[in-house]
């Protein structure tokens, strides 16, 4: 027969030992697991025992199972009334975790832009380096070691000889040479130039240089892309004008400025230099300018992400303060 008072007894007595809802659960294991102490005895040799004695022992042997689940049942219930009255792990007065979710700076936020429509009139994306050789940068656009031009860029050099780009021109050797022509291509990214620092110049900059080269391409061509840019950009039809303007790398060079409305007074905003590839640069990738043409320009995508957005300090953009990042959440 079982003798279940001695088990149960000492059953209450794990249990008594035991405090959190893990213990009892290992104590349900040491006797009514697959190789606990009462399952074992559910497990002996029956061969031996006489019908009433095997009716005996099931008897007794479910009886002592019930009381023992009951048994363990109960002192999971406390453990677990006693877990929840002992409140959480952790101390409800720390504070809490941020989780706010992130959002698109409002400059990438405009070159995605600016890409997408550039991509819908047949330009390709090429990004290049920010590190260039002093070839790429200078040279390469017609502006050699002694030319003037170069003191209007005062710039990084690191210790292997290359420079940080100061604009993204630097790309256009590389473009024609790595795609060939006829080719239209833009080349977004960041640039640098050891500027004095005021309300429209940074030291560091985003800029997207565009790039059109194929045969009898004109300035009407030319005019005809910034008008479109700017009127997918801004949404509604934009004035553009035409200046003068001197750039080594162009021949003849332009500034393009466009109308619209700043502080409620409309007026011409310069925008971007521009122009026809000069000859010079066309070969100096290889290209035959009796035979080819092109446009340029150097758009200022941190200058177009001030005019679009309404920011009136350019340094804003680069320092870092979600109290003015934030202001753009709901239009990224």
């Amino acid at each position: 027969m079982i003798e279940a008072e001695p088990l149960l007894a000492s059953l209450s007595a794990d249990l008594a030992a035991v405090t959190t809802p893990t213990e009892v659960a290992a104590v349900r294991a040491r006797y009514l697991g697959a190789e606990g102490s009462i399952t074992r005895l559910g497990k002996r040799d029956f061969s031996t025992m006489s019908k009433d004695e095997r009716r005996a022992f099931g008897s007794g042997f479910n009886e002592l199972k019930t009381r023992a689940d009951t048994v363990l049942k109960e002192a999971a219930a406390r453990a677990e009334a006693s877990k929840q009255a002992a409140g959480p792990a952790f101390d409800l007065t720390l504070p809490g975790a941020d989780r706010r979710q992130g959002a698109i700076h409002p400059i990438l936020s405009t070159q995605i832009e600016v890409e997408e429509i550039f991509r819908s009139m047949g330009f390709e994306v090429f990004a290049g380096d920010e590190a260039v050789s002093e070839y790429e940068n200078f040279d390469a656009l017609n502006i050699p070691g002694d030319h003037p031009a170069r003191d209007m860029q005062d710039t990084f050099w690191l210790e292997n000889g290359m420079v940080l780009r100061t604009h993204t021109s630097s790309m256009q050797n590389r473009a024609m040479r790595a795609l060939g022509v006829p080719l239209r291509a833009i080349f977004p990214g960041r640039c640098y130039r050891n500027e004095a620092l005021d309300l429209t110049h940074e030291n560091t900059f985003y800029q997207l240089e565009g790039l059109m080269v194929g045969e009898d391409v004109s300035v009407a061509h030319l005019i005809a892309v910034m008008r479109d840019l700017l009127a997918a950009v801004f949404r509604k039809e934009i004035q553009v004008r035409m200046r003068p303007g001197f750039f080594p790398f162009v021949e003849p060079g332009f500034e393009l400025d466009f109308r619209t409305t700043l502080n409620g007074v409309e007026r011409w905003v310069e925008l971007m230099p521009c122009g026809m590839v000069h000859p010079a640069v066309l070969r100096n990738a290889g290209v035959d300018p009796d035979r080819y043409s092109g446009f340029a320009f150097g758009l200022g995508l941190t200058r177009l992400a001030m005019l679009k957005y309404g920011a009136p300090d350019v340094r804003l953009f680069n320092s870092g303060d979600l109290r003015f990042n934030e202001q753009f959440r709901a239009t990224l």
